[in-house]
């Protein structure tokens, strides 16, 4: 019996270094466990989030820095990746434990066969602007007018790419009658429209305040507001969320609840806080050496995240109703709403 235990620990101690050095994501989720259970301090959380930079995305980081994250006895690594596609990919592969991305992803995992659920939306507006560039302005005066052209957007099969085929075939323009081209944000994005790689696109802030200081592009539709969501889609749209595999949420619930404490005090701050008392707190880098842009992007922005985490009332429908449009696995599939958030912890967190 000694022997067998003793053949065991090591076994066990060898495959503990192994992950180590690896930093293999089964090592964060067997510390985020082993933590959940008593939630001692320093309790590790892996989470991808589809651009930290991103304004959209700005609570992870923001909570991190006012030190919420800290306050709740969480060690959360962030991690960044250009496209929530990828987040979504790190998720389901084990990679990490939470994905920041649009709540979109919840529905086409769930007919895929995966099953992942919001714990804590961030918004009630997509916060993402199709812009076009100066050179294809009078070409493209509406989405009537997206045929034959190469659009934007982050990667495909992500959320920017899930609206502009849902903006296409609202008006009336097959998703096979224009190019959509992953040029990602930042950087990419406004290289990709100003060498005419794209006629235009679909990007987030800081992105758009850069390539209208640029006066690279214009505004061709704004989706930074619940009236801008109603406008183009039809009813609220419910995007940025920590989205996390529902197996891993029922068995680690102390620690979901403390991540969505966190998230929630972060709304609450943001909406009593101005743009630019919100720019003063993240990293000096994301305002790319400009300020007074940065914290503009970050004003034009705020008006799609909630102060209290709460999925807004018909999003999951107007999702839905927005994937069918263009999706053939959503459209023949009976999605199972219920199933791809929870509202169990904000509860908790504004009661």
């Amino acid at each position: 019996m000694r022997k067998t235990a003793r053949h065991l620990a090591l076994a066990a101690a060898g495959l503990l270094a192994l992950s180590s050095l690896t930093a293999c994501a089964n090592d964060a989720a067997t510390t985020a466990s082993s933590g959940s259970k008593g939630d001692g301090k320093g309790t590790k959380v892996k989470i991808m989030v589809g651009g930290l930079d991103k304004v959209i995305y700005l609570p992870a980081m923001l909570t991190q820095r006012l030190g919420y994250f800290d306050a709740e006895g969480l060690d959360v690594e962030l991690l960044s990746e250009p496209a929530g596609v990828q987040a979504e990919t790190a998720l389901v592969s084990g990679q990490v434990q939470g994905a920041v991305g649009f709540y979109d992803h919840t529905l086409d995992l769930q007919v895929k066969g995966k099953h992942v659920e919001s714990v804590v939306q961030f918004s009630h507006a997509p916060g993402e602007v199709e812009i076009v560039s100066n050179k294809a302005a009078g070409d493209i005066t509406s989405p009537k007018d997206f045929k034959g052209k190469k659009l934007g957007v982050t990667g495909l099969g992500s959320s920017t790419d899930f609206l502009t085929k849902y903006l296409a075939v609202k008006n009336g323009v097959k998703v096979s009658e224009f190019t959509p081209v992953a040029v990602g944000a930042g950087p990419t994005f406004i290289s990709a429209l100003e060498k005419g790689a794209i006629d235009g696109g679909m990007t987030t802030d800081p992105t758009v305040a850069t390539i209208l200081d640029k006066k690279a592009g214009h505004i061709l539709l704004d989706m930074r507001t619940p009236e801008g969501s109603q406008e183009a889609l039809g009813g609220p749209y419910p995007s940025s969320s920590l989205y996390m595999q529902t197996d891993w949420v029922n068995a680690h619930k102390d620690t979901v609840q403390k991540l969505v404490n966190a998230f929630v005090k972060t709304l609450k701050w943001m909406s009593t806080h101005s743009a630019h008392e919100i720019a003063s707190k993240m990293p000096a880098d994301y305002s790319q050496g400009n300020k007074i842009v940065y914290a503009s992007a970050i004003e034009s922005t705020l008006p799609m995240f909630t102060d209290d985490g709460v999925m807004p009332t018909n999003g999951p429908e107007t999702v839905e109703k927005v994937l069918k449009a263009f999706n053939p696995a959503v459209q023949n599939a009976d999605v199972d709403l219920d199933k791809t958030y929870t509202t169990e912890f904000v509860e908790k967190a504004t009661g």
